[in-house]
C-alpha cells in the first residue's frame, strides 16, 4: 500500500480539528459585528448563550446501521468536503447570519485563530492543551457560536457554570485568573449539562474519515474522500469508532505485513502467507498460508500431543497462580506480624494509661459515694415526711406496705427498651429494645433471661399477648406471632406501611396502631385476617387500650372511644399537651399522659374531665395501673428518668421512683409487682 495512502490509518497525535485558512473565516463571517460585551448584556437580562440556542442542522441521509441507527449518518462526498472553514466567535445576538449557504455535505473544522491576547491568557496551558487533544474533531455542519468557549474559542469541552454566571470549558476556567466578560475571578460552580447534551447531538466525521489538511497546517484536519464515510453524534464517536471498517489493524500472524483496514482482516486472512501453527509456542515452526496451514495439521507431530500439552499448560498455570497466592499468604502473614507487634507496643502503653485512670477513677468514686450518701440522707427526710403527713391524715391512713421499692435489675439488651409485656400463667416477662429483639426473662425462679427472639429488621415497639401467643410490632411495619410455648416464631404479616407503634388484644381480635390507622385483624390460629381498618385518626396513634367493650385510642391531643362489637367510634376526647403517648383505664376513670409533661383524668362514665395531674418535667411514655379492694394506684413512666405512683383516691403523687439512668420507656403489672424498661437499656423491678 501507498504511503500517501497509509497516513489516513495512522492515530493522529496532534489537537481537535483546527482551522485550516483564516481567510476562508474572514469570508464566512464577513458582515459579524465583533463585539465582545454582548455576553454581558444577555447576562445582565437573565438569558444564558449556552442553555437558550442550540445547534442547527441540514438534512442528511440516514444510513441503515441496525444498532445505532439515531447516531450515524452517511455523508455524501463533493469536492468542496476536502476545504474547511475556521471563524472567531465573539458575539451572540449581534451577529447577522452567517452568509455561506449550510449544506450536509460540507465538512467544517472548529478551531479559531488564537489572537495575541489569548495566547498571552492561555500561555500557561497551550501547551498540554495540545498535547491532550489527540482526537481529529471535523463536524458535518458549523456549531452555533452559541457552543464556543470565550476563552479558548472552541466548542466547549466539559462545560461549567462559573460564579459569575458565565460558561467556559473546565480547563479553561481552572487555568484562567479572570473572566474576560467582566474581568471577575473565575471559580468553577457546576457543570453545564444542558450545553454538554447539546454538544453531544452534534454530527462530526469518524476520525478514520479524516486527514491532515492539505495546507499542512499543525492541528488542522479535513475530510478524507477515501476513508470512513459516516458522520457520527460526538457523544456517541467511541461506539462507532470502536467497530468502524475503516479502523487500520494489524495482522495478528505477523506484525510486519502491510497495514490493514478491518473490513479487509478476514480477505487477508484468507492469503496471508505467514500464518503460524497453533503449536508454535511447544516448537512447531511452520508457517504458510490457508492452504497449507490445513495440509500441515494432518502430519504436524504436535497435533496429537495437544490434550497433554493444554493439560500440562494448565497444570503450569495452576502452579503459578497458586505460587502467586501463597506469596500473597507470606506477604500478608509478615504485615500482620507487623501490626501485631506494634499493637501490643499499643497495648503496653495503654495499660499504664488505664492504671493512671484506675487511680483517678478510684478518687472519683470516693466522691461520688460521698454525694450518693448526702442524697440518701435528703431521701430518707423526704421519706420522713411523706410519713408524717400520712399518719396525719392527710393523705389518708399510713400502709408501709404500699411504699415501692427496686428489687432487681434485668440486663441484657443492647439498646433501648421499648415495651413490655407480661405472661402471667408461665410468670415470664417479655421486653422489645431498639437492638431488633425481644428478651424472655423468669420472673419467679431463676430471674435470668431464658431466650432472645430475633426476626424483626428493626426496633421492637410494641408487644402483646392473647392465649398461647406473642404478638410483636416494629419499625419495620411488620408483626410477628410467636409460640409462647416453644419461643418460636409461626408467623409474619406485613401489617402496615408505617411502623406499628402499639398493639392490644380483645374478643379474639388484634389492634395495631400505626400512622393515621389503626387496623382490626380477626386472630385464626396462627394466622392474622384483616377485618377492617379504623381511619379518621389526625396523627400517629401510640396508645390503645381496650377495656371491657370499648377499645381507647390516643393521637393529637385526642383519645377515640370504639365499640369493639360495632367498631364504631363512640365518644371523642379532647385535651391538650400535645400527642397523647400513653392510656391507663381504671374501674373509674380515663388517664391519658402527653407529650407536654400532662396526665389527664376523665370520669368514665360522664366523660368529664375531672383533673390534670402535674409533677413530671417530661413526655409521660407510659402508664399502668394496680388496683385491690382498698384502693387503686396508677404508676406513671416519663422522659425525666422518673416513675411516680398516684393515688386515684385523692388524685395525688404518693411517691417518686427514681433509680433508671435513662428516660423510663415502658411499664408492665403482674401479681403486685412492677416492671419498667428504659433507655438505659435495663428492665427493673419494683415491689412493695
Amino acid at each position: 500500500m501507498s504511503s500517501s495512502k497509509s497516513t489516513r490509518y495512522n492515530r493522529l497525535s496532534g489537537g481537535a480539528a483546527v482551522a485550516a485558512a483564516a481567510a476562508t473565516a474572514a469570508a464566512t463571517i464577513a458582515n459579524v459585528n465583533v463585539n465582545a460585551n454582548i455576553s454581558s448584556a444577555d447576562n445582565i437580562n437573565g438569558n444564558r448563550m449556552e442553555t437558550t440556542f442550540g445547534p442547527t442542522f441540514s438534512p442528511v441521509a440516514p444510513v441503515a446501521k441496525a444498532e445505532t441507527s439515531n447516531n450515524y449518518k452517511q455523508h455524501r462526498r463533493t469536492p468542496s468536503s476536502s476545504s474547511t472553514l475556521t471563524y472567531s466567535p465573539r458575539d451572540d445576538d449581534d451577529m447577522p447570519p452567517i452568509s455561506t449557504p449550510r449544506r450536509s455535505d460540507s465538512a467544517i473544522s472548529v478551531r479559531s485563530l488564537h489572537s495575541e491576547s489569548n495566547m498571552s491568557l492561555r500561555s500557561t496551558f497551550s501547551l498540554h492543551e495540545e498535547e491532550e487533544d489527540t482526537e481529529p474533531q471535523v463536524f458535518a455542519e458549523q456549531p452555533s457560536v452559541k457552543l464556543c468557549c470565550q476563552l479558548c474559542c472552541s466548542v466547549f469541552k466539559d462545560p461549567v457554570i462559573t460564579t459569575c454566571g458565565h460558561t467556559f470549558c473546565r480547563r479553561c476556567a481552572l487555568t484562567s485568573e479572570k473572566c474576560p466578560v467582566d474581568n471577575s475571578k473565575l471559580t468553577v460552580v457546576v457543570n453545564n449539562i444542558a450545553v454538554a447534551e447539546q454538544i453531544g447531538e452534534l454530527f462530526i466525521h469518524c476520525k478514520y474519515g479524516c486527514r491532515p489538511a492539505a495546507s499542512g497546517k499543525p492541528g488542522a484536519f479535513e475530510v478524507d474522500p477515501l476513508g470512513c464515510p459516516f458522520t457520527i453524534k460526538l457523544s456517541t464517536r467511541k461506539e462507532h469508532e470502536v467497530s468502524c471498517d475503516y479502523r487500520p489493524v494489524r495482522c495478528p500472524n505477523n506484525p510486519s505485513c502491510p497495514p490493514l483496514l478491518t473490513m479487509n482482516l478476514e480477505a487477508h486472512l484468507k492469503e496471508c502467507e505467514h500464518i503460524k501453527c497453533p503449536h508454535s509456542k511447544y516448537g512447531c515452526t511452520f508457517i504458510g498460508n490457508q492452504d497449507t496451514y490445513e495440509t500441515h495439521l494432518e502430519v504436524c507431530k504436535f497435533e496429537g500431543l495437544k490434550e497433554f500439552l493444554q493439560q500440562t499448560d494448565d497444570r503450569f498455570h495452576e502452579m503459578q497462580v497458586t505460587l502467586a497466592q501463597k506469596d500473597q499468604d507470606i506477604s500478608f502473614l509478615r504485615s500482620m506480624l507487623g501490626k501485631l507487634s506494634e499493637k501490643l507496643d499499643q497495648l503496653e502503653k495503654n495499660l499504664e494509661l488505664k492504671f493512671d485512670v484506675l487511680d483517678e477513677n478510684q478518687s472519683k468514686l470516693s466522691e461520688d459515694l460521698m454525694e450518693f450518701r448526702r442524697d440518701a440522707s435528703m431521701l430518707n427526710d423526704e421519706l420522713s415526711h411523706i410519713n408524717a403527713r400520712l399518719n396525719m391524715g392527710i393523705l389518708g391512713s399510713y400502709d408501709p406496705q404500699q411504699i415501692f421499692k427496686c428489687k432487681g435489675t434485668f440486663v441484657g439488651h443492647q439498646g433501648p427498651v421499648w415495651c413490655l409485656c407480661v405472661y402471667s400463667t408461665g410468670d415470664l416477662l417479655f421486653s422489645g429494645s431498639s437492638d431488633k429483639t425481644i428478651k424472655v426473662w423468669d420472673t419467679c425462679t431463676t430471674y435470668k433471661c431464658q431466650k432472645t427472639l430475633e426476626g424483626h429488621d428493626g426496633i421492637v415497639l410494641a408487644l402483646c399477648i392473647q392465649g398461647n401467643r406473642l404478638y410483636s410490632g416494629s419499625a419495620d411495619c411488620t408483626i410477628i406471632v410467636w409460640d409462647i410455648q416453644t419461643l418460636q416464631k409461626v408467623n409474619t404479616i406485613r401489617a402496615h406501611d408505617n411502623p406499628v407503634c402499639t398493639l392490644v388484644s380483645s374478643h379474639n381480635m388484634l389492634f395495631s396502631g400505626s400512622l393515621k390507622a389503626i387496623k382490626v385483624w380477626d386472630i385464626v390460629g396462627t394466622e392474622l385476617k384483616l377485618k377492617k381498618e379504623l381511619t379518621g385518626l389526625n396523627h400517629w396513634v401510640r396508645a390503645l387500650v381496650a377495656s371491657q367493650n370499648h377499645l381507647y385510642s390516643g393521637s393529637y391531643q385526642t383519645i377515640k372511644i370504639w365499640d369493639i362489637r360495632s367498631l364504631e367510634c363512640v365518644h371523642v376526647l379532647q385535651t391538650s399537651g400535645g400527642s397523647v403517648y400513653s392510656i391507663a383505664v381504671t374501674n373509674h376513670h380515663i388517664v391519658c399522659g402527653t407529650y407536654e409533661n400532662l396526665i389527664h383524668v376523665w370520669d368514665i362514665e360522664s366523660k368529664e374531665q375531672v383533673r390534670t395531674l402535674t409533677g413530671h418535667v417530661g413526655t409521660v411514655y407510659a402508664l399502668a395501673v394496680i388496683s385491690t379492694p382498698d384502693q387503686t394506684k396508677v404508676f406513671s413512666a416519663s422522659y425525666d428518668r422518673s416513675l411516680r405512683v398516684w393515688s386515684m383516691d385523692n388524685m395525688i403523687c404518693t411517691q417518686t421512683l427514681l433509680r433508671h439512668q435513662g428516660s423510663v420507656t415502658a411499664l408492665a403489672v403482674s401479681r403486685g409487682r412492677l416492671f419498667s424498661g428504659a433507655v438505659d437499656s435495663t428492665v427493673k423491678v419494683w415491689t412493695c
